[in-house]
């Protein structure tokens, strides 16, 4: 357990501790201030505090942090499309609308869930809930994943993204027709302040972030794009086309209500490059967009 503690300043005044604790600790979410608050671990001048009180400058708020709990996570057989793997890696093909790691209304059916089945050998630094996990992508985004088999490897390829020398290349239908072949978008990208559950270009408590696009074909009403990661930041691709006004088709996030039939974003991690964490090798790999991208894209030649 560990132990939180800090001061309201007067830019803070009036407003509700849940808020002004979320807006310190861009991790905890206001729910989960709330229920800490309800449990009676959150402490004001000493005191428990009720969630809606108006801070005043100067209080002094202490959290005893309670350590997360890990729960078993169960191997579930899976047909899983394995792309490589060898003693030290494993190269995933993650479908649609699958979640990569265990999290709350997600215990079962995780690409974890099924990687334990597939294989015993996982790195476990990131612990119980995401062993082997190197880097994620979203639910409703498919694509090429690496995977750690042990502990060393898990380090080499984090040190590779890191370090930028990764390859990973994303294929994305976006609104509106793109005027320019190619260009960078570099804007940091932090949590949005108005909406726990987004991230938003933002220059507070942000991290930087640079994609490179390319555009393959343009549509009626829409483009077909690359979209090349420099960086890796939470929803990186979707919150950067929104910025830039072309957001991804079908994004419940970030993009307008739906308009293609298709549930969630059109995004596709088609290639993924890195070097061998044993022998030092680069090695690429890549899969093809999904049956129902394809048939979207049919669907905007017929239309255009």
């Amino acid at each position: 357990m560990s132990k939180f503690e800090y001061t309201v300043t007067t830019e803070q005044e009036g407003n509700r501790i849940d808020k002004v604790l979320s807006d310190v600790q861009n991790e905890w979410s206001r729910s989960q201030i709330q229920n800490w608050i309800k449990d009676k671990i959150v402490l004001l001048n000493d005191k428990p505090v009720k969630s809606n009180y108006k801070c005043v400058s100067g209080d002094t708020v202490e959290i005893e942090i309670p350590e997360p709990q890990e729960l078993d996570v169960v191997p579930e057989e899976m047909n899983l499309d394995i792309v490589y793997e060898d003693s030290d890696v494993l190269v995933v093909n993650k479908p649609r609308g699958m979640v990569v790691h265990p999290a709350p209304g997600h215990y079962n059916g995780t690409l974890v869930n099924g990687l334990m089945a597939h294989c015993t050998d996982l790195s476990g630094i990131n612990g119980v809930l995401r062993p082997g996990i190197v880097h994620r992508i979203d639910k409703d985004t498919s694509g090429l994943l690496m995977v750690a088999k042990n502990d060393m490897a898990h380090e080499s390829l984090v040190s590779q993204l890191k370090d930028k020398t990764t390859t990973r290349i994303y294929k994305a239908i976006v609104h509106g027709v793109m005027p320019h072949d190619q260009g960078t978008i570099d804007a940091p990208i932090g949590r949005d302040k108005n909406d726990r559950q987004k991230m938003t270009v933002t220059d507070d408590n942000s991290r930087n972030a640079v994609t490179h696009f390319n555009v393959i074909k343009r549509f009626t009403n829409y483009t077909f794009v690359e979209c090349q990661l420099e960086t890796g930041r939470t929803h990186q691709i979707r919150v950067h086309m929104k910025y830039i006004g072309f957001p991804l088709a079908g994004d419940p996030k970030y993009g307008p209500s739906k308009t293609l039939p298709i549930e969630g974003q059109a995004l596709h991690a088609q290639t993924l490059g890195f070097n061998h964490p044993r022998t030092g090798e680069y090695m690429e790999f890549e899969r093809e967009i999904p049956s129902e991208m394809s048939e979207l894209l049919d669907l905007l030649e017929k239309r255009s």
